[in-house]
């Protein structure tokens, strides 16, 4: 009997110990927010990436758009966890944002968010990516 239960104990604990191990490995491991801000009149941006939380880094880029442009009307254009943003600006003012997964995907959202309100002048004005 007490042999049956030390092997049924030995059984559960190497079944076990894995299992806490990878909840561990997931809790430690750490998100990473970005932003990018935009004022629509004077086309001042500011930017975020490292942050802990989706606020922080939204916060920071609205602190550094309001820095350069000084109007009090910048707003988060696109905010990413564990990725890449971009802004994009036609010759017009309208201006379009995207994000994902790499550099080149956050890029190609944002040029298209950029032609549904532009003018077809749309370019890649800023992009960011977090350590992720």
């Amino acid at each position: 009997m007490v042999r049956t239960t030390l092997r049924t104990l030995t059984f559960a604990t190497a079944i076990a110990l894995p299992l806490i191990a990878i909840g561990s490995q997931r809790a430690n491991a750490q998100d990473y927010y970005g932003a990018i801000a935009r004022s629509p009149n004077t086309w001042a941006h500011g930017y975020s990436y490292d942050y802990a939380n989706q606020q922080a880094a939204e916060n920071r880029a609205l602190r550094e758009c309001e820095n350069q442009s000084g109007t009090g009307d910048c707003e988060v254009m696109v905010w990413f966890r564990n990725a890449c943003g971009a802004l994009a600006e036609a010759s017009n003012g309208a201006a379009g944002s995207g994000w994902g997964s790499e550099q080149e995907i956050a890029e190609d959202y944002a040029m298209q968010s950029c032609y549904d309100v532009g003018d077809g002048t749309c370019r890649i004005t800023r992009w960011v990516c977090t350590t992720r």
